[in-house]
């Protein structure tokens, strides 16, 4: 396969806007999509090399893994290698046994699948503190590099036409799908395979075009697809759903110049300036070292990184990169100094040392000894246990005997905390958990006010992350007043978008602590507040933060929250007697 330094050139265009936009460079904020430009520039690189084998009758399954263990494994494994002991030190054990989960998923080449099931989507506050984060798109392309020559090797016998419109009808399949994703499932459709995999074809469907007729030279269409690359980074945002019909723009930016750009257009000599093409060589390197960097300096710092720490947290990204080009990356891609045997006999070596400790990290629930007692742990985690409560699905409230002793709590995890605080309590008070995921599914659900009707007499406190941005407040309540039911919404809560600085403090240093909660929730808490009736809502912000400075510890030392949003035992304890005084409070209690 002949070099091409624009190639290498297009890498840099790729990292660079990614580590800047992780960085928080509002300028770049829709650097993601470098992401997938490294999807199709893969794509096109793996389809060639893999063309050129089997016409030439040199393909093999295991030379194949091999480069793409030298290429890859060596600076990944030395990277997470490293974040261990930083893990170690400065994360809280909730924080820790997520790490220890992607220890193990990224070994195993599906981290992207850890996070699909474990995340609400790619833009959530804390995935900012989660130092491998980013290892998500290595297993796509893993997973790719995995099913994709075991494809072409049983297709090739059918012939490469057949074989080209095959791959063609793939992609579009794939792209169908993650039009259709987004609007079903924000986080499956952003992490999952089968959603990104049209990328990594786009670039497959160039490889034979580039095969076929060759690299041909046009300024104009390389100049369109560099400007489609560059619009696609400065004016999409996180608003954009991706990938989707919108992620067509980056990625036909990266045809274009893979089938244009031949070297005498503008834009190849663009991108294979020096500083294009050094940047591009250590690209993969920079890419692993960003994320992590930023992670572990947000993870340390109590208060927001400031902008002279942002620039030389990307200084010494650019730094470790050089150095890990140059001192991992190289030696292990020489045969001469690494046989094929050594390279799969210590990648197996540390992916087994990495599932030991991540296992050990997950199993251990973070290694809560390193900061805590026993006892003390026991307190400061959310793993609360509610005896004797009763739990059913909304759908069976209308069939469910009540009477005017009832309070049911109704919403997602955080109606769950209100359960807690009762059953602690005011364990004499019978109540129900109803559970339901979404405040806006539930409470504009066209038959809750007919469910509701059924409570003649009872209370109903509503609780959810998402807060109660709904039109359907006022015709609930005016319902449920008029069957003397009492309505309560409660407001969402957050202990701050980073609580890992407290893992570093010993315990007489963590008591009675407090930080500023995030200002997306304190905002939505705002917003409910003005939109209900106030002597239907309780603000938690309102209540315990008169300064904006919000509780995280008690006088023991003891988290309140693990999680930076569910209560601990320690919370339940410290919130319990203040929520339950409340007059908007005892208001729905004394009924009973």
């Amino acid at each position: 396969m002949k070099y091409r330094p624009e190639i290498d050139g297009l890498r840099a265009l790729a990292v660079i806007p990614v580590i800047l936009f992780h960085a928080g460079f509002e300028l770049f904020r829709g650097g993601f999509v470098g992401v997938d430009v490294f999807f199709v520039i893969s794509g096109y690189l793996i389809t060639t090399i893999l063309i050129d084998d089997l016409e030439n009758k040199r393909f093999s399954i295991i030379n194949f893994y091999e480069r793409r263990a030298r290429r890859i494994l060596p600076a990944l494994f030395f990277v997470m290698l490293l974040c261990i002991p930083f893990a170690w030190m400065w994360m809280l054990p909730d924080a820790l046994e997520n790490f220890g989960q992607s220890l193990v998923s990224t070994s195993l080449f599906s981290n992207n699948i850890l996070l699909m099931l474990t995340s609400a989507d790619y833009w959530e506050l804390k995935a900012v503190y989660k130092p491998l984060l980013h290892t998500w798109s290595l297993a796509v392309e893993e997973q790719y590099y995995i099913i994709f020559p075991i494809f072409l090797l049983f297709a090739w016998r059918l012939g490469k036409s057949r074989v080209f419109w095959i791959i063609v009808f793939m992609a579009v399949i794939s792209l169908l799908f993650s039009e259709y994703g987004w609007r079903k499932d924000v986080a499956a459709n952003f992490y999952f395979s089968p959603s990104r995999m049209w990328e990594l074809l786009a670039g497959s469907i160039a490889a034979f075009i580039a095969h076929h007729k060759g690299v041909q030279k046009n300024n104009f269409l390389a100049l369109v697809g560099l400007a489609a690359i560059i619009f696609s980074i400065f004016i999409y945002d996180e608003e954009i759903p991706f990938p989707s019909l919108y992620t067509i723009v980056p990625v036909f930016g990266v045809v274009l110049l893979v089938l244009y750009a031949d070297k005498n257009t503008f834009a190849a000599k663009i991108l294979s300036t020096k500083v294009f093409v050094g940047t591009g060589l250590i690209s993969y390197s920079l890419y692993l070292w960003h994320q992590p960097i930023l992670a572990f300096a947000r993870i340390y710092q109590r208060e927001p990184l400031s902008d002279i720490g942002t620039y030389a947290i990307v200084l010494l990204t650019f730094l470790l990169a050089i150095f890990t080009w140059k001192f991992v990356e190289s030696p292990f891609r020489n045969k001469a100094r690494f046989s094929s045997a050594r390279i799969f006999g210590l990648s197996s070596c540390m992916i087994i040392i990495f599932i030991s400790i991540g296992l050990y990290l997950d199993r251990s629930n973070g290694a809560p000894s390193r900061m805590f007692t026993n006892d003390a742990y026991q307190r400061s985690s959310h793993e609360i246990k509610i005896t004797k409560v009763e739990r059913i699905a909304i759908e069976q409230v209308e069939n469910h005997n009540v009477n005017n002793s009832h309070i049911f709590i109704m919403g997602d995890s955080f109606a769950q905390d209100i359960a807690y605080l009762l059953s602690y309590h005011k364990p004499t008070i019978k109540f129900t958990l109803l559970e339901s995921k979404s405040a806006i599914e539930t409470i504009c659900d066209s038959e809750l006010v007919y469910k509701i009707k059924r409570l003649n007499g009872s209370s109903i406190i509503f609780a959810y992350d998402e807060g109660f941005d709904v039109p359907c407040i006022n015709t609930v309540i005016d319902s449920a007043e008029k069957k003397d039911i009492k309505v309560m919404f409660v407001g969402t809560k957050q202990f701050g978008s980073n609580m890992n600085w407290l893992a570093r403090l010993q315990l007489n240093e963590r008591m009675s602590l407090c930080q500023a909660p995030s200002s997306k929730k304190v905002d939505v808490d705002l917003r409910d507040s003005d939109a209900i009736p106030q002597e239907n809502y309780f603000s938690f912000f309102r209540t315990f933060s008169d300064t904006g400075c919000f509780p995280v510890t008690n006088s023991e030392g003891e988290l309140l929250s693990s999680d930076r949003q569910h209560f601990t035992i320690a919370g339940v304890e410290y919130f319990a007697n203040i929520f339950l005084r409340n007059h908007k409070i005892k208001s729905v209690l004394e009924k009973k």
